[in-house]
């Protein structure tokens, strides 16, 4: 790919032409974490401050699918920027006081979520509290365990868990109330 190339040499004329080709992109993975639109463009535009100082270490010839390995490793570059620029806004999001706490108990059985697009399923998720979207996200989107999510946010596994329960609980809810039709599919 020789943009990327020309990137890794540093060249600006490449650099901004990466930067235009990939700008949705980036503000779509920031969007998932990162509700106001002004902190999502902070995000993208620290993520690609990064993404163009760690690109001379990427190596291409590494990688068979070149496109599919460089897409996601920008992606793991930007949802770290957002998880960073979340966490420093929403370093209390996280506090609950013990009494309001439930226990968790995992759910396995299909869930009307199953049945939803993945921009329904956006649209539906940027209604959570940030520290409920922020849990989902990484789990259910980005495929973070407990442990991975506990140590990005600086919570116990246990609260990444709780918060991910809360955060179904919440867009069943939703679901029901709109009468959507994954809702219908499942409970009918």
């Amino acid at each position: 790919m020789p943009l990327l190339a020309g990137c890794q040499r540093q060249e600006r004329s490449c650099q901004r032409q990466l930067y235009v080709q990939y700008y949705g992109y980036a503000l779509s993975v920031c969007l998932r974490y990162l509700h106001d639109r002004d902190t999502a463009l902070e995000a993208v535009n620290d993520g690609f401050l990064k993404i163009f100082q760690e690109l001379p270490r990427f190596d291409a010839a590494r990688y068979p699918d070149l496109a599919g390995s460089w897409r996601g490793w920008m992606r793991r570059i930007l949802v770290r920027t957002a998880i960073d620029r979340f966490r420093a806004g929403m370093r209390h999001a996280f506090q609950t006081d013990l009494e309001t706490v439930a226990p968790f108990y995992p759910d396995d059985s299909h869930s009307p979520l199953d049945t939803l697009s993945f921009e329904e399923l956006l649209a539906v998720v940027g209604q959570l509290t940030p520290a409920y979207r922020a849990v989902f996200n990484m789990f259910a989107i980005d495929g973070y365990s407990h442990e991975e999510i506990a140590e990005q946010l600086g919570i116990s596994v246990g609260a990444s868990k709780s918060n991910l329960s809360k955060a179904r609980a919440h867009l069943r809810a939703s679901l029901k109330r709109s009468h959507h039709h994954a809702y219908a599919t499942h409970v009918g």
